[in-house]
């Protein structure tokens, strides 16, 4: 028999405390004492086995004597039609005759409980520009500064390093080869935001790629009048996405989850110089070696403007 895990008696144990107080004529207090268990307990125990002898100490089921009635299909549906009218929840518990609780279970059940669920989802947008240079995405994703391995890798919460700081890890991939790029700077501020342009294309450069047009979020730093110029004197058209909503700057975003996954949180560095050094090797790694699923599990250079002589002239 299974037993409750704090159950202090088994079925032998009272039997014994029965018997001492009918056949023994302790006091219930006494054979409580004794087992170690309250009178009360001590009470239930041997009014049951009074009652029904051995089998009155076996433990009883659980399950409630008597059960709720569900409400009929009926009833869901009418609940279900009236929500999608539009009825708040009082609404329609006041029109079934329902209790507002049972109302609510049932929009629940149906994933119908929020407005919203009303609304067929907008279905995803994908596109892509038909060629390497047509966009490049711009992002920045802040990093906490290593100084040494903190709680995160020893486990124990009192081995902080706060007031270690940030760094800024500035991210571009264009959007048709999906090349990735990125640099860390110590700030994310004007001058970075520049300075980190030049070296994307600069470096895009070498695979035969001119761009036409940035996709930027609306950091102050891409809102900068410096920013719009050298945008201008470049020759790049700059695009800026919807405020509050990054999956317009979706490859970015997810080429910034590979980044942390696969670089930043892949292993445990003693400090910020040694994760920066493995920053070039993997991106290595990712745009010539690396199985990119929206290229056909190629990797990314395998799309880049380049011949097969001149890229192995590059591959370093």
């Amino acid at each position: 028999m299974d037993y409750h895990q704090n159950a202090r008696l088994t079925v032998h144990s009272r039997e014994q405390l029965a018997k001492r107080v009918v056949e023994q004529r302790c006091t219930w207090k006494q054979a409580a004492a004794c087992f170690h268990v309250s009178a009360k307990t001590a009470a239930k125990w041997v009014r049951r086995y009074r009652e029904f002898g051995l089998e009155g100490l076996r433990d009883r089921s659980s399950r409630p004597r008597r059960l709720r009635q569900p409400t009929s299909i009926e009833l869901v549906g009418r609940v279900e039609v009236l929500r999608r009218q539009r009825w708040t929840g009082l609404r329609t518990a006041q029109q079934t005759g329902l209790s507002r609780a049972t109302v609510s279970r049932i929009l629940r059940r149906l994933k119908l409980n929020q407005m919203r669920d009303l609304e067929p989802r907008p279905a995803v947008v994908r596109y892509e520009h038909a060629c390497a240079g047509d966009m490049l995405h711009l992002d920045i994703k802040k990093l906490g500064r290593i100084v040494r391995p903190s709680h995160r890798v020893t486990g124990d919460r009192r081995d902080s390093v706060g007031g270690a700081g940030w760094e800024y890890v500035h991210v571009a991939i264009d959007d048709h080869s999906r090349i990735a790029f990125s640099a860390i700077y110590p700030d994310e501020k004007q001058a970075s935001v520049l300075h980190f342009l030049e070296a994307a294309l600069a470096y895009y450069a070498r695979f035969g790629i001119r761009f036409r047009a940035v996709l930027t979020d609306n950091g102050p730093a891409y809102r900068s009048r410096q920013f719009a110029h050298a945008c201008r004197a470049l020759g790049l058209k700059h695009h800026f996405t919807r405020p509050y909503t990054p999956r317009t700057n979706g490859k970015a975003e997810r080429f910034i989850q590979t980044a942390l996954r696969e670089w930043a949180y892949a292993r445990t560095y003693r400090n910020s110089d040694e994760r920066s050094q493995e920053l070039r090797p993997w991106l290595h790694q990712y745009n010539w070696h690396r199985p990119h699923a929206s290229r056909g599990l190629s990797p990314p250079v395998s799309r880049s403007a380049l011949d097969r002589n001149n890229l192995l002239r590059l591959h370093t």
